[in-house]
């Protein structure tokens, strides 16, 4: 089985390397799939992606010109993907379902905090040679906060966990309420939720076509007057230009998002400084008030493990069984 997987860093072939148990050859490269190096795939039975790869119609068609009847991905995102090509194409897709919570869910806790504290502005002014101590930093102690999760499944709930241990009280909002859930929040409507929290954290996936742009200007209106927002989830279920235009208002303390639209336009490339794209640029010229971070939510060790053992096991099942229970497609 030649599988070539892309997007692939320098620190991660070890772990491709070393995770290899059934023994594939595996072409590791570094650049993410798009349009200019998809005849990269020649010669491969299987593609490995990961997010921001770009397997749309045309790319799916050339890969299934090549033979290439196995397109997998090693996230829990595969919207990337176009099922529909894929399938009348007859290629295989399957994903990773989950991997470690506590990955995306400690970046979220640490954004918070970064905003809630006021470090970011502490640390900001302090490099310019600013050292003054202004009623901007003062904060209130972690245990007089109320935290509201929004999305209560594994990553939401490992984000409970670690805010409750620190003696914060939170709520959650989910759609589907969660049972494990409930020993480390209480449950509530979306609504009451937003006016009391001081801290709103996003772990709400994507439904294309359903809860585009659903945290909007109307809900941003019923949050707590100085509150912050974190996204490490989509940015797609975002109004983005409503969040900014809160910050900049004085309704929302901070913004931290470790997602973007469009964001394959830009993570994993240094622009020298900005980007030239206006609702990217205006969120960088908005810190130390918004928070941005290139999609780092996933990058851990113990997550790494994760994708990479789950997609080889993906593998060795449609190979051995025919069918994989990670299958979409």
């Amino acid at each position: 089985m030649k599988i070539i997987c892309y997007g692939v860093r320098e620190n991660e072939i070890p772990y491709f390397k070393n995770l290899n148990k059934y023994h594939y050859d595996l072409t590791l490269v570094p650049e993410n799939l798009s349009h200019d190096n998809v005849e990269t795939a020649k010669g491969h039975d299987a593609v490995l992606l990961r997010a921001n790869n770009v397997a749309d119609k045309t790319n799916l068609d050339i890969l299934n010109t090549y033979g290439i009847k196995y397109v997998f991905t090693r996230t829990v995102g595969y919207a990337h993907i176009d099922l529909e090509a894929a399938k009348a194409n007859q290629q295989i897709v399957a994903y990773v379902p989950t991997y470690s919570p506590y990955a995306v869910a400690e970046l979220a806790f640490n954004l918070a905090l970064q905003l809630h504290r006021n470090t970011v502005l502490a640390i900001h002014n302090a490099q310019q040679g600013n050292f003054v101590v202004n009623q901007s930093m003062f904060a209130p102690q972690l245990s007089n906060l109320t935290v509201g999760i929004i999305g209560t499944g594994r990553i939401g709930l490992a984000e409970a966990k670690l805010w409750k241990a620190v003696g914060a009280k939170v709520v959650g909002y989910d759609i589907y309420e969660n049972d494990l859930a409930k020993e480390y929040l209480d449950y509530q409507s979306e609504e009451d939720l937003l006016a009391q929290s001081d801290i709103v954290s996003l772990h709400v996936p994507h439904i294309v076509g359903v809860n585009e742009n659903h945290f909007n200007s109307e809900l941003i209106s019923k949050m707590k007057d100085g509150a912050i927002l974190v996204n490490t989830a989509r940015a797609e279920i975002t109004d983005e230009e409503a969040i900014l235009d809160a910050v900049e208002s004085g309704k929302l303390k901070g913004f931290a998002t470790d997602v973007i639209t469009r964001e394959k336009d830009f993570f994993n490339k240094d622009f020298k400084g900005k980007t030239g794209d206006p609702l990217v640029d205006r969120m960088c010229e908005l810190y130390p008030r918004v928070i941005l971070t290139p999609h780092i939510g996933s990058y851990t060790s113990d997550a790494l493990t994760d994708m990479i053992s789950i997609s080889f096991e993906n593998f060795n099942d449609i190979l051995t069984r025919g069918q994989s229970q990670n299958q979409l497609v």
